[in-house]
C-alpha cells in the first residue's frame, strides 16, 4: 500500500511535465525582421495560390520568397539568387506573378 500514493505522485508529476510549455525562442540575429528572412534550404514553403507539384524544393521556396517580397520587405537568399538556377528563376516568377495582383 505504501507504493500507492508514491505512484500517484510519479503520474501526476508526469503529466505536469507532458503540460508545461515551452518559452520563448530569442529571435534571430541577423537583425531582419521574420516577414524579410527568406526560406529556409531545408523547409516547403507554404503552399502558394498556384499548383506548383512537380517543381524542384527550391523553386517552390524562390517563389514563396519572390511572392513574399511583392508585399512586404525583400525576402531574398543573395547567396542562392546568385548560385541557384531554380531559386533564382521561383524567386523571379514569384515576385512577377504576385505583383500582378
Amino acid at each position: 500500500m505504501p507504493r500507492f500514493p508514491s505512484l500517484v505522485l510519479v503520474l501526476a508529476a508526469a503529466v505536469a511535465a507532458g503540460c508545461a510549455s515551452v518559452g520563448p525562442t530569442a529571435p534571430p540575429t541577423d537583425g531582419k525582421p521574420e516577414a524579410a528572412r527568406p526560406t529556409p534550404k531545408n523547409v516547403e514553403p507554404p503552399p502558394p495560390n498556384v499548383n506548383l507539384s512537380g517543381f524542384p524544393l527550391p523553386y517552390r521556396q524562390g517563389y514563396a520568397d519572390g511572392c513574399a517580397s511583392a508585399s512586404g520587405p525583400q525576402r531574398r537568399d543573395a547567396a542562392r539568387y546568385s548560385a541557384d538556377a531554380n531559386y533564382r528563376t521561383g524567386w523571379t516568377d514569384g515576385l512577377a506573378l504576385c505583383r500582378k495582383k
